[in-house]
């Protein structure tokens, strides 16, 4: 590039980390600044951290940055989800063909530690406490308080990436001087973390190589395994509402009620239900929207900074590994980072908001579908096609969790897929009903080679 390869960070979380690796091992002068103290000093504070899912897209910045073999030391595999049914029942739904297409729990804190690391290894320069109180973007310099000592410092940078999340307080700065189009939807169910500890024997009390699920409609539990042998376990919920809501399920008492009735095989795992669900903060879930990430060649917003979305497709960090890699090359080819910042943002904002639509979809079918009779049908299909035709029926989680392909495409695509199986299975109790060879004819019409 032209300008002066020397870039500043806003924040220090995953994506922050990842980015600031992959920047300074390719020769940049890396600045982070991270309004937080250094968690491998004063230790990962918990309670609000959803477990990840890391799938291909994720493992791909990874290994770019050299860290695969490092973080997948602490990951837990995870095959399919296993459905816990209201009547006690339990089912594997495996997420691909077999144990190559499979996704991998690991712990939100741990992975942050090795990323500051390597980060640091590579020649990134850390500075924690520093809390961005506001951006000059005219003279290219920022102020920062230290929360711990009051202290104040004042940073210059070239340019500035937004790494600092969901209340990024530099997209707060862009939007004191241009229209984000910013936008804001609350899902209007919260979630609530507590834990199934190791059993007397150390080992893990349930299946350990699956994300477990108990759907019950408008709302559910899932859990999923850590290196230690334990589950993290969510608790999602309406926050409003006729019971069970946050609204009417609020005390220790009223959360062991819920789950004796709604969720009795997992009570006696979870020996601290009580504790955990009174001493964990409750927390929100929603989307944000933006039309503009980028201020010129001064600034640009990644990962939740620029597109938070719900979980419920395991791939917010994901994507924001994928952001990572693709704003790294974007640098590395542009002649300046206006150019750079514009490519960068044409190429990810479409398919930030497929994954963000595709995401609130998933919230359905794991509460309110994996348990329906139809959708089965259509799963069980579903793989038979993706037998039959594996350059064009490609699962719709299949090209967002095991491949690459971008997010727009894949939700092009499923709609597409989901139309023809509800199509071939109506009117249908089992599979033996269906028309496969209307299926194949079907298949080959109206689905291009991906």
């Amino acid at each position: 590039m032209t300008t002066p390869r020397s870039i500043t960070i806003a924040g220090a979380g995953l994506a922050g980390a990842l980015l600031a690796t992959l920047l300074a091992r390719n020769g940049w002068k890396v600045e982070v600044l991270e309004r937080r103290p250094d968690p491998r000093v004063k230790g990962y504070e918990g309670g609000r951290s959803i477990n990840l899912a890391l799938a291909e897209r994720g493992l791909h910045g990874l290994r770019l940055a050299g860290l695969r073999d490092a973080v997948m030391a602490q990951a837990v595999m995870m095959r399919g989800r296993m459905v816990h049914f209201a009547d006690g029942r339990q089912q594997l739904q495996r997420y691909g063909r077999d144990d190559s297409e499979v996704i991998w729990s690991v712990h939100r804190g741990r992975l942050n530690l090795t990323l500051l690391d390597a980060a640091e290894a590579a020649g990134a320069s850390i500075r924690f406490h520093q809390r961005i109180e506001s951006v000059d973007f005219e003279r290219r310099r920022i102020e920062a308080v230290n929360d711990h000592d009051r202290s104040r410092a004042c940073f210059g940078f070239d340019v500035l990436v937004g790494a600092d999340g969901a209340g990024s307080a530099v997209r707060q700065a862009l939007g004191r001087v241009l229209d984000l189009g910013e936008r804001f939807e609350p899902l209007g169910h919260g979630y609530k973390e507590l834990e199934i500890p190791p059993a007397d024997d150390g080992g893990f009390r349930i299946e350990p190589n699956a994300l477990h699920i108990w759907p019950r409609g408008g709302y559910m539990c899932i859990a999923l395994p850590n290196s230690e042998r334990t589950f993290t376990v969510t608790l999602f919920l309406p926050n409003e509402g006729p019971h069970p809501s946050f609204a009417t399920v609020r005390s220790a008492a009223e959360a062991r009620a819920l789950f004796e009735a709604d969720f009795a095989d997992a009570l006696p795992l979870i020996p601290d239900l009580e504790h955990d669900f009174v001493a964990n903060p409750t927390g929100q879930l929603g989307t944000l929207h933006l039309d503009r990430w980028h201020l010129d060649g001064r600034a640009v917003l990644i990962g939740d900074a620029a597109h938070a979305m719900v979980p419920f497709h395991g791939q917010g960090m994901n994507c924001a590994f994928e952001d990572c890699v693709a704003l790294a090359e974007h640098l590395r080819h542009q002649d300046d980072f206006a150019a750079a910042f514009a490519a960068f943002e044409a190429e990810r904002r479409p398919n930030a908001v497929a994954i963000q639509r595709m995401a609130l979809d998933n919230y359905i079918e794991m509460r309110d579908r994996v348990d329906d009779a139809d959708y089965l049908l259509q799963r069980e299909l579903e793989r038979i096609l993706a037998e039959r035709h594996p350059d064009r029926f490609v699962p719709r989680y299949t090209m967002v969790t095991f491949r690459r392909v971008p997010y727009a495409t894949a939700l092009e695509r499923g709609l597409l897929q989901r139309e023809l199986l509800a199509e071939l299975t109506r009117n249908c109790e089992r599979i033996e009903q269906v028309d496969l060879a209307l299926a194949d004819r079907l298949v080959r019409e109206r689905l291009a080679p991906l």
